[in-house]
């Protein structure tokens, strides 16, 4: 239990940014991606007897990711953070391979998509992005 709290206590800032990135809701009022993190956290420690030598950190956001994109629906639409204008699966990517430095091939397996997939919703999210504000969304 303690190595449990002392991972929470290192990781949830990271975690809960990343879950706010991918809701895209504003730092101060971020319901969802709070409510995303705390199940996530959960399923983790409901895992943590059997993550012995994997990483918590790793595991907890996959689980997150995971939850999010069962849930991607209800995100659809963004709220005004900085990836608000692109659909849920190319937030996901970006996050995945942009902020949080994940392998093209590991974000692929996890996203359960092809790697060339992924490399053309990374393409076309970031086109979206250099675009002006009213682009469509990618």
């Amino acid at each position: 239990m303690e190595e449990f709290t002392a991972f929470v206590a290192g990781a949830a800032g990271r975690l809960l940014h990343v879950a706010t990135l991918l809701t895209t809701e504003p730092e101060d009022a971020n319901a969802a991606a709070r409510a995303l993190l705390a199940g996530a956290l959960a399923r983790t420690f409901a895992d943590w007897p059997r993550l012995r030598g994997d990483d918590p950190y790793d595991h907890t956001r996959q689980e997150l990711c995971a939850a999010f994109a069962r849930t991607a629906w209800r995100h659809h639409r963004g709220r005004g953070g900085p990836l608000s204008r692109l659909r849920p699966q190319a937030r996901l990517v970006v996050v995945l391979l942009v902020y949080e430095s994940v392998a093209e091939p590991q974000a692929a397996a996890q996203l359960g998509l092809p790697v060339e997939r992924v490399r053309a919703l990374r393409a076309r999210a970031i086109s979206v992005l250099r675009r002006p504000e009213r682009g469509a969304a990618a």
